[in-house]
């Protein structure tokens, strides 16, 4: 306790008071932001309050307003990139943050038995997925644990399977193992994205040690089937490729849809050929708390990703995913029927507004809280590739060794943010070369307010009467 004589209660609901004024910025009253309260008074969590994170280092929205300016902007209309979601976290993620933070000592800490249980028993309930807690392991995030199972298992060189269109991120985990993508593009059809297992198949070859599996996808947002997944372990059991299923998307279940866990397929030689990545980030808005987890039922498996796994976790990143699991299901549950409503919302939109023809919509996501856009006419309309050409060249990035060229989806990207003032993804980062599924695309967050994501599409459509 600290000797300090003040009164530490009222300290913290005015330093919470002054960090919000800061936050919210010029042009909005203190009043106003007061009464962005949690809930709403019915009783329900509030999804639809626009929450302003402009000034607080937010890598989606004062990153796009960064690039915005750059294009002659002034404002940002919406942030639509990076995933992460625009809500407040759940009210028991805030309360166990404020407890502990009333202890004024941070030395090492442990982590607790009850963490792992925790995860233990939220699969177990939502999932029917039974977890031996000894076979858990912690990572600092997905992407420290992906890379650590690379360097186990993929020597240097050689390749990991990925089917394309993928997340990104997993690019950087491979440049960093210092290993190579191979890339099986999707089928497209009907306003659906599925795997060509053929094509799967036949790219593997003996330098070839894993598989990425992105379940459900990002950022198609397909969430595949138990014979999907099946299918694929198969193939990865006989080809001798093991199995790393990166799930942190799985709490996002469109009406309709399921999502399977790879470690529930019947046949338990395919389960103990894979291990699985999760995490409370992405359900909970709690990407900078660095705190995951990771499992398999095949103890070697285990042990070599342990040997090499150093996880660096902080205190309130594990306190934080401790009360999401034992305290913020309702909370999620409520986040997750919003965003299908997101889903619903855009997909009315599009319907009533086709932007000109310019921008397209595929078939709902069944998964996720992402949308995977095809702006294929809009790049052809504003002279995409020519821009391309021209900013490559003005780069000096021509010729043989050159640095990879800006992508039509990079000048379609830069074309909104100056038109529009919302900034998307470009699609050439999720394929490692044109023609892996991605040409054309843009990816859309639309984990935000409804209110802000009308925002966002009005933008959208007025900038397509402008191309």
């Amino acid at each position: 306790m600290s000797q300090n004589n003040f009164d530490r209660r009222a300290f913290l609901k005015s330093a919470q008071m002054t960090a919000l004024v800061g936050a919210v910025g010029a042009g909005t009253s203190l009043s106003a932001a007061a009464a962005d309260s949690a809930t709403t008074p019915d009783g329900k969590f509030d999804f639809d309050t626009p929450y302003n994170r402009i000034g607080t280092d937010s890598v989606k929205w004062d990153g796009a307003l960064r690039a915005i300016k750059a294009q002659g902007g002034d404002h940002v209309v919406a942030g639509m990139g990076i995933a992460d979601m625009d809500f407040r976290c759940a009210p028991s993620i805030t309360k166990a943050l404020q407890d502990r933070i009333q202890h004024e000592v941070w030395g090492y800490g442990e982590t607790p038995k009850s963490f792992v249980d925790g995860v233990v028993r939220w699969n177990k309930r939502r999932y029917n997925l039974t977890i031996d807690p000894e076979t858990v392991g912690i990572a600092t995030g997905v992407h420290p644990g992906i890379i650590a199972t690379l360097k186990a298992f993929v020597p240097k060189g050689s390749k990991v399977m990925l089917v394309t269109p993928t997340y990104n991120g997993f690019y950087g985990d491979l440049s960093y193992t210092e290993t190579i993508p191979n890339e099986s593009t999707m089928k497209f059809a009907n306003g659906k994205w599925s795997i060509d297992f053929e094509d799967f198949e036949r790219r593997i070859d003996r330098d070839t040690n894993a598989f990425i599996l992105c379940n459900p996808q990002n950022p198609t947002g397909n969430m595949w089937s138990r014979e999907d997944l099946t299918k694929l372990g198969e193939i990865c059991l006989r080809r001798r490729v093991l199995v790393l299923s990166d799930e942190i998307h799985c709490d996002f279940q469109s009406k309709g849809s399921k999502y399977v866990p790879f470690a529930t397929l019947e046949n338990r030689d395919i389960v103990n050929n894979s291990i699985t990545f999760k995490a409370a980030s992405k359900s909970f808005g709690l990407a900078a708390m660095k705190c995951a987890w990771f499992f398999s039922t095949n103890p070697d498996i285990m042990a070599a990703v342990k040997k090499v796994n150093r996880a660096d976790l902080t205190t309130l990143g594990m306190i934080a995913s401790q009360s999401a699991y034992s305290g913020g299901e309702e909370w999620l549950d409520q986040c997750v029927s919003y965003i299908d409503g997101n889903h619903d919302f855009v997909q009315a939109y599009f319907k009533q507004n086709n932007m000109g023809g310019l921008i397209k919509m595929p078939a709902k996501a069944q998964g996720t809280y992402l949308t995977w856009v095809d702006c294929t006419a809009l790049g052809e309309k504003i002279g995409a590739k020519q821009m391309a050409m021209d900013a490559a060249k003005s780069a000096g990035r021509t010729g043989r060794g050159a640095m990879r060229p800006p992508s039509p989806e990079q000048m379609i990207q830069n074309w909104l943010e100056k038109t529009a003032s919302v900034q998307l993804n470009a699609g050439s980062s999720y394929q490692s070369a044109p023609g892996h599924g991605a040409d054309g695309h843009m990816r859309m967050n639309i984990a935000t307010s409804r209110k802000t994501l009308k925002a966002a599409l009005d933008a959208l459509s007025d900038a397509c009467k402008k191309a």
